[in-house]
């Protein structure tokens, strides 16, 4: 059964974390410990500015910090930052950062690595390359210190620079980031709390991290990806399971420790033991989203595009997913998710009850004349799986000729950047799934992003959503800004950059030896006890 395949879904995540200094060299000497998770996706490349991939993400969790991080109420907190100053007019921002900082090779951490990590980042991210637009300078101060010359107001430098997602922003030494974005780094040495081993990393099996010895953890308290990342197991192996099932009896029989995402279908049978705990971890929950190809046709005609809206029931996505109904969002039709203060359904159509005449209609006005249509399926990616298959199944009502192309989610995440025709290789549709980080706001929504040959895979292109999202992210006042954001939102239903396939709560599962699980929405592996 595809349900049955392990996956992982794009930000569905969880942080382990607990209070207090992290073990002394005697303490860890005399008790070493492994945390074995099972993410059922590990990082195919190191890079993560070239890749927006979730799974090479969570690997710069481990490895990197970031200048500032996200609370659990989305508030950006300082992390590597020890003090920063903007003035009046909010145009010059400067930073110092904390004392004690050093890479995993021992080099400290300056200024100077800070600025070529934002320059790096900032060449391929949404938010970087926004953030850059009104940067009219970025220069050193001194070792500690750098500062921020705006041209033009952004009123997002902070949450820039605690960017989570997409291409997350991590600092790497200054000899790293000077690495042309085109170019992937081959080095993953970050100064964050656990060091990358490099000998032990098998590509599409497992990798290792060990506790940063000389890590130094913030004083607060952990809330979000914010506050202290003391470490309290020596060593995490991230393991791939090449089955759900077999994921799940390894998590009973306590051969792994943490399965972030199981199968809908084997929850109950997680329940019953009572040495496993199930629940929820990412508070806002998680959405499939349909990917379309605004390049090839008949996708390239938005009225083609439309019609999908009148074929996608959110509701038959969710039942097919497995996912149980104390878990479903039934209708959700915002871009940045239900639930969040940013909850909008200005614009919205369709996503409810199918319209296959509307839908006929629509694609005989865009000039479908019965061509394949191909939509890539990561079938080892269990909701991936489903929501496309069931998705399929629909739009063939409508008369569409649906060429399901079954393959893993790493072979999709390289196809999805062919921009051949779909004779040639290139693709029409796909399924990702996206969390709050990911779908956080107009400006950081990667997937919103309609910037023509500069978008994400997709390359929806429309000028009047990028001016909307720019003056959203320019705009302090509140209610100009919400008023702002009902015009992206009613844009995006014009545009569809992509469409929202349904929006669902996770669980995850842990051995109850394994204590201090608190939701974060990304899984950063900081903190956990193991008894």
């Amino acid at each position: 059964m595809a349900l049955r395949r392990p996956f992982l879904t794009l930000g569905a995540a969880v942080a382990l974390a607990a209070l207090g200094a992290p073990p002394s060299e005697a303490q860890t000497a005399q008790q070493p410990t492994t945390l074995r998770i099972a993410l059922s996706l590990p990082a195919s490349t190191l890079d993560p500015v070239q890749s927006t991939a979730a799974t090479v993400r969570n690997h710069g969790f481990f490895v990197y910090d970031q200048l500032f991080g996200l609370d659990s109420k989305g508030v950006p907190r300082p992390q590597m930052v020890q003090s920063w100053t903007a003035s009046d007019d909010k145009m010059t921002w400067r930073f110092t950062l904390r004392d004690g900082l050093a890479f995993h090779d021992g080099q400290p951490v300056r200024a100077a690595d800070a600025v070529a990590s934002i320059r790096r980042w900032a060449q391929r991210d949404v938010v970087g390359r926004a953030l850059a637009a009104a940067t009219g300078a970025m220069e050193v101060v001194d070792d500690k210190t750098f500062e921020i010359r705006l041209s033009q107001p952004f009123g997002l430098v902070l949450e820039a620079l605690a960017r989570p997602t997409g291409s997350a922003l991590f600092i790497m030494p200054e000899r790293i980031a000077q690495t042309s974005p085109s170019v992937a780094i081959t080095e993953a040495i970050g100064s964050g709390p656990f060091i990358f081993q490099a000998s032990e990393w098998r590509a599409g099996d497992r990798a290792v991290y060990l506790r940063n010895p000389n890590y130094r953890p913030r004083d607060e308290a952990p809330d979000g990806l914010a506050g202290s990342k003391a470490v309290y197991v020596d060593r995490v192996e991230w393991l791939t399971m090449p089955d759900a099932t077999v994921g799940v009896n390894a998590l009973g029989n306590g051969e792994i420790d943490f399965l972030e995402q199981p199968p809908p279908d084997l929850i109950p049978t997680l329940e019953r033991n009572r040495r496993i705990r199930v629940a929820p971890v990412n508070p806002v929950g998680s959405m499939a989203w349909l990917r379309i190809n605004h390049t090839q046709p008949p996708f390239n005609d938005p009225r083609a595009r439309q019609a999908l809206l009148y074929l996608v029931n959110q509701k038959d996505v969710l039942e097919g997913m497995g996912i149980r109904a104390a878990e479903q969002v039934p209708y959700c039709p915002a871009y940045f998710m239900c639930g969040t203060p940013l909850e909008t359904a200005a614009g919205a159509r369709g996503l409810r009850e199918p319209d296959v005449a509307r839908a006929r209609e629509l694609l005989r006005e865009a000039g479908y004349d019965g061509r394949p249509i191909v939509f890539l399926n990561a079938t080892d990616n269990g909701l991936n799986n489903a929501s496309t298959l069931v998705m399929a199944e629909s739009f063939k009502r409508a008369g569409l000729n649906m060429d399901v192309q079954a393959m893993d989610w790493g072979t999709l995440t390289a196809r999805r950047n062919r921009r051949e025709p779909t004779a040639q290789g290139g693709w029409n549709l796909f399924i990702t799934i996206a969390n709050a980080f990911d779908a956080a706001d107009p400006l950081s929504n990667l997937y919103l992003a309609s910037s023509c040959d500069a978008a994400p895979a997709g390359w929806p292109c429309d000028e009047e959503l990028e001016r909307l999202r720019k003056a959203w992210a320019g705009e302090s006042d509140p209610e100009k800004r919400r008023a702002l954001l009902e015009q992206v939102h009613a844009r995006a239903y014009e545009v569809l950059p992509y469409i929202n396939g349904g929006q669902f709560r996770a669980n995850a599962a842990w051995r109850t030896n394994i204590t201090g699980i608190r939701p974060t929405t990304v899984p950063v592996f900081w903190g956990v006890r193991k008894e």
